[in-house]
C-alpha cells in the first residue's frame, strides 16, 4: 500500500446518507474518512446537465423529497427549501382520454366534480379523502419514531392503537393492501391511484403474500406523518449539497474518485485514488453502499463475484431481501413546451402541476405485472411523471424559462430487471423508450417527439435508463432504487436489540461495520434518516464505552 491514515470512523459511498452521517459524527469531534467513487458526491441525489450544451439542471434520479425530517435539516443547519404542489395528480380516463381525475389540493369542490366526471361512484371523492385520512392516523404516529431507536412490532401497534389506527394497522400492516384498497374504494381508475404508492420501484401485485407492496405504500405515505412529496429547489443535488457543506464544515474529510476494493477484517478498508493503492483504518465502517455491494467488499480473495449481483458472497448467509430486483425505468425529456391534453377541460399546467398517472388503473397495473412477469414489456406500460420546473424553473436557464421549457420525468413501472441482460440492455432501453413515448402520446392531443428540444450535437433531449444503467451509473445492484427490498420500520418482537447498531436498525453481522444508506432497516428514498441512524449508533456505542460498558452482543 502507497498510504495508509487512521480515523474514527471510515465511511463508504458518498451518497446523501453517508454524506449525513459524516456530518453528524464529524459535529460530534470524530475523524472521519468519506470514500465516493465517483467524481462527485450525492450518488443517486443529484442534479445534472443531461443533455449537451443545453442549461437544465435535471435531478436525474430521484426527483421528490418526502422522507427528509426537519429534525435532521435543523440538526444540520441545512439550507434547504422545499415547495409544496398544489396538484396532487391527473389521471387520464384510458378508455376515455378525453377525460381524467384531476385531485386539487386547493379546491375540494373541484376535485369532487372530478372524480364525477370519471364516472366514479357519487361516494368516492369522500372514500377516497377517508381512506388517506386513515392512513394519516397510522403514519402520524409512526413518523416520530423514524430517527429514534426502532420500536418493536408491539410497541409499533401500540402507538398506532393509541392514535386510533388499530383498523389501519391491520389493513395496512398485517393483511395484502390490496384488500383494503377494494374495500374501500369502487372505480377501477381510484384503485389505480392509490395503489401506485405501493408500487414505486417494486414488482408486487396488490395481493402478494410478502406485503412488499404494503412496505412501499407505507414509505410512501409516512414522511412528515402526512405523505406530502415535495420538490427540492434548485433540483436535488441542493439536498446533497447541503449536506456535504455541513459535513465539510464540520471537519470530515471527503475523498472523490476513491474507489473501495475490499474491507478487511479489523476495520482496514483498501482503496484506490490517483492511481495509487491506499488503505484506511479506522474503529468504524460505515457503509453507504448497498448490502449486497458490502458483501462482496468483504468477502475473501478467493470468493470476490462481480460487482452487485445476485451471487454475491456475504460473510454470513445474506439476507434475501437485499437481493431484489428493481421494476422501473427511466426517462428524461426536456420539451419547448408542455404538451396539450385530450382533456381540454384541464391545462397542462395543472395536469403536469402534480403527479401525472398514465395507464394506472387498477386492472391496468396488474395486466401489466402479468405481462412483465411472462417476460414481457407491458402494452400499455404503467408510467407517471412529474414537472419539476413548473413548481421551480430555477433548474433551467434564463433563456429557457423564457422560451416555455419544461422538463419532464417519467417512472415507468413494473418494468423489473429480470428482463434486462448486458447482452440485451441497448435494445431493451430503445424498446423502453418506445413505450414510455408510446404510453404518453395515447393520452396527448400531439406527440411528444415533436415537442423535444435539441442538444448542441442534434440530438433530441430525452435519455432513458434501464434497471443495469442505474446500477452501472450509481452503483444499486438490480437497478433497485431501494438498495434491495424495504424493512418495516420497527423490529420484530423477538429480534435482537441488545446492541445500539441493532436498536437503530443498522446492524451487520460485524459489530464494527454498520449499515448507513438506503439499504438500513429504515433507508430507501432521499430522508437522510439511514445516515443519521447510523451516526446515532456509533455515538450511542461511544458513550457506552466511555462508561465502561461493553454493548451486550459485541464482539470487539
Amino acid at each position: 500500500m502507497a498510504e495508509n491514515s487512521n480515523h474514527d470512523v471510515v465511511i463508504i459511498g458518498g451518497g446523501h446518507n453517508g454524506l449525513a452521517a459524516a456530518a453528524y459524527l464529524a459535529r460530534a469531534g470524530r475523524d472521519v474518512l468519506l470514500l465516493e467513487k465517483l467524481d462527485h458526491a450525492g450518488g443517486a441525489a443529484v442534479s445534472a446537465q443531461a443533455f449537451d450544451g443545453v442549461d437544465a439542471r435535471l435531478s436525474r434520479y430521484s426527483y421528490l423529497v418526502s422522507l427528509l425530517p426537519q429534525e435532521i435539516i435543523d440538526d444540520l443547519g441545512l439550507r434547504i427549501r422545499l415547495a409544496r404542489r398544489r396538484y396532487s395528480s391527473y389521471t387520464p380516463d384510458p378508455g376515455s382520454p378525453g377525460r381524467g381525475l384531476l385531485i386539487d389540493n386547493g379546491d375540494a369542490a373541484a376535485t369532487a366534480a372530478s372524480f364525477a366526471s370519471v364516472g366514479a361512484p357519487a361516494a368516492e371523492a369522500a372514500a377516497f379523502e377517508r381512506f388517506y385520512a386513515e392512513c394519516r392516523k397510522l403514519t402520524g404516529a409512526l413518523w416520530p419514531t423514524m430517527t429514534s431507536p426502532m420500536p418493536t412490532r408491539s410497541e409499533a401497534r401500540q402507538l398506532a392503537e393509541a392514535a386510533g389506527a388499530g383498523d389501519v394497522w391491520e389493513s395496512v400492516i398485517e393483511r395484502p393492501i390490496g384488500e383494503a384498497i377494494t374495500r374501500s374504494l369502487q372505480s377501477d381508475l381510484v384503485r389505480g391511484v392509490v395503489l401506485t404508492d405501493a408500487l414505486i420501484g417494486t414488482f408486487a401485485r396488490a395481493d402478494s403474500a410478502d406485503l412488499q407492496q404494503n412496505i412501499c405504500f407505507l414509505y410512501h405515505l409516512l414522511g412528515g406523518g402526512t405523505g406530502d412529496w415535495d420538490v427540492p429547489i434548485g433540483g436535488m443535488g441542493t439536498v446533497s449539497g447541503e449536506l456535504e457543506r455541513a459535513a465539510r464544515e464540520a471537519g470530515a474529510t471527503i475523498l472523490t474518485t476513491a474507489e473501495v476494493t475490499r474491507i478487511r477484517p479489523g476495520g482496514t478498508v483498501d482503496y484506490r485514488h490517483d492511481g495509487q493503492e491506499r488503505s484506511a483504518s479506522a474503529d468504524w465502517v460505515l457503509s453507504n453502499v448497498a448490502p449486497v455491494v458490502l458483501d462482496r467488499l468483504r468477502a475473501p480473495d478467493g470468493l470476490r463475484v462481480p460487482d452487485g449481483l445476485q451471487g454475491a458472497v456475504a460473510a454470513q448467509p445474506m439476507n434475501p431481501n437485499h437481493l431484489r430486483e428493481g421494476s422501473q425505468v427511466k426517462v428524461n425529456l426536456l420539451l419547448t413546451r408542455l404538451p396539450q391534453l385530450l382533456d381540454r377541460s384541464v391545462s397542462p399546467e395543472a395536469a403536469f402541476g402534480g403527479t401525472f398517472h398514465i395507464n394506472e388503473t387498477w386492472t391496468q397495473l396488474d395486466d401489466a405485472y402479468r405481462a412483465a412477469e411472462q417476460g414481457t414489456v407491458p402494452d400499455p406500460l404503467p408510467c407517471e411523471i412529474y414537472c419539476h420546473s413548473l413548481t421551480d424553473p430555477s433548474i433551467l436557464s434564463a433563456e429557457l424559462q423564457a422560451s416555455g421549457a419544461h422538463t419532464l420525468t417519467v417512472f415507468g413501472l413494473h418494468v423489473p430487471d429480470r428482463l434486462i441482460t448486458a447482452e440485451n440492455n441497448e435494445a431493451m432501453r430503445t424498446a423502453l423508450q418506445a413505450a414510455v413515448v408510446k404510453s404518453l402520446n395515447s393520452v396527448l392531443a400531439e406527440p411528444i417527439e415533436e415537442l423535444l428540444l435539441t442538444g448542441a450535437d442534434g440530438t433530441p433531449c430525452i435519455e432513458t435508463k434501464t434497471t443495469l444503467d442505474i446500477q452501472r451509473a450509481v452503483g444499486m445492484p438490480r437497478g433497485n432504487i431501494f438498495h434491495g427490498g424495504l424493512d418495516w420500520p420497527f423490529a420484530e418482537d423477538e429480534a435482537p436489540l441488545d446492541t445500539p447498531a441493532r436498536r437503530w436498525g443498522v446492524s451487520t453481522d460485524d459489530p464494527r461495520i454498520l449499515l448507513c444508506g438506503s439499504g438500513a432497516r429504515r433507508g430507501g428514498a432521499v430522508s437522510a434518516i439511514g445516515g443519521h441512524n447510523a451516526a446515532m449508533a456509533v455515538l450511542e456505542s461511544l458513550a457506552l464505552e466511555s462508561q465502561g460498558r461493553k454493548p451486550q452482543g459485541s464482539e470487539s
